[in-house]
């Protein structure tokens, strides 16, 4: 049987009540509804552990109040009712170094917040997803070396599969798992970079029941599906299909479930390092980010292999630095996750202007309107908190 450690809701309840002690965090404090950050009122991050250090900031809270949750009325197919632009959705952030989930609202009112219950079992959380129905949400650490499933209403880590600190190629063992998503079957996907594979886990055996790539960093290189080059990223298609995102090679691939590789190439652009790609709104195009700086974005037709759009600024404030994930919004802008810069932003597809913010530029934090090292998000459209969030 796999080495797996599962987090039982009573251990879970009393590891939450010790991280609620240790916090204490300051009174809550409303972000204003320009989405200016309110003035800091205790020490930030900037005080405790750095953009490199595995608990960064430690078990920390933005303070806030907040509001009930509304029930999942939507689904990704079926959305819940628009907010308009320049956002349609709040979006769930996995805020890296603050070791915690948030849901920002288009207003940039904080309306769900689940931090740490524990750092040895919960640090670095840097993908998130919500699983096909809204009511659960999988999440990658990688260098936790762990991945999880937190329930949404419940706000409590059900299930964890990897050793937390302790990397390794053994059963229940992975080493720096990258992207985290529920499929409709149940079944747990992700991208084990080190391990140079991509899996499937079944959460109720805590079996592996499907993997491209060989385990082991001795068989690092492109050649799917034996064989791959430090995936880190693996997205479901809307048919079952995976696009599966490499580093050595920059290489993209979608692949089937039955391994038939659809069509593999390198990342267009002058991609050198790309991060996560996921499809299109329309499911016809591919979106990928470039995890350098500065960074980039470009949206690309498989098909002709030609790029359509691209987003790059050499310099400035509209300067990505190690952008981890650009998505199409269903307005057709698009929303990327800018790591080293603490912020997640809304660029204008027409004009290539950021036209929505949420953190402040170069400046990490966790109180109110800060981000630190954001590095994942995923779109509520499950929701409808436009009620609650005034």
């Amino acid at each position: 049987m796999p080495t797996i450690r599962r987090i039982r809701t009573n251990t879970l309840r009393l590891a939450i009540a010790a991280a609620i002690a240790l916090w204490a965090p300051s009174p809550a404090v409303a972000a204003p509804a320009t989405g200016k950050p309110a003035p800091k009122i205790a020490p930030d991050v900037a005080l405790t552990g750095g953009v490199d250090d595995p608990k960064g900031a430690g078990v920390v809270s933005s303070g806030v109040a907040l509001p009930p949750i509304p029930p999942v009325t939507g689904d990704r197919k079926r959305p819940v009712p628009s907010w308009g632009g320049p956002l349609p959705y709040p979006i769930v952030i996995a805020d890296r170094r603050n070791n915690r989930l948030i849901e920002i609202a288009p207003d940039k009112r904080i309306v769900w917040e689940f931090p740490s219950p524990n750092l040895t079992i919960y640090s670095g959380n840097e993908d998130v997803n919500f699983s096909p129905d809204g009511r659960r949400l999988a999440v990658s650490e990688e260098d936790n070396y762990d991945v999880h499933i937190v329930d949404f209403e419940k706000r409590e880590l059900t299930w964890t599969y990897g050793t937390p600190e302790r990397g390794g190629t053994a059963d229940g063992q992975l080493n720096y798992p990258d992207d985290a998503h529920l499929l409709e079957d149940g079944t747990f996907l992700t991208a084990d970079i080190r391990n140079c594979r991509v899996i499937l886990i079944d959460p109720s055996t805590n079996r592996i029941v499907k993997q491209w790539g060989k385990t082991g960093r001795t068989h690092c290189w492109h050649q799917p599906p034996r064989y791959l080059g430090s995936p880190n990223g693996a997205t479901p298609m809307d048919n079952g299909d995976i696009l599966i995102t490499e580093i050595r090679g920059a290489w993209l691939t979608r692949i089937t479930r039955d391994d038939r590789v659809v069509w593999s190439m390198p990342a267009p652009g002058g991609v050198k390092y790309p991060s996560d790609a996921f499809p299109t709104a329309d499911g016809g195009q591919v979106i990928v980010a470039d995890f350098v700086k500065p960074g980039r974005v470009v949206i690309f037709d498989p098909a002709t292999r030609k790029v359509t759009w691209e987003y790059f600024v050499a310099k400035g404030e509209g300067m990505l630095d190690h952008p981890s994930l650009a998505r199409e919004l269903p307005t057709g802008d698009v929303i990327i996750a800018d790591d080293l810069r603490h912020r997640v932003v809304v660029v204008d597809r027409a004009t290539k202007k950021i036209v929505w913010q949420y953190g402040v530029t170069d400046e990490p934090g966790h109180l109110p309107g800060y981000l630190y090292y954001p590095d994942g998000f995923d779109i509520d459209v499950f929701r409808d908190w436009r009620p609650a969030a005034k």
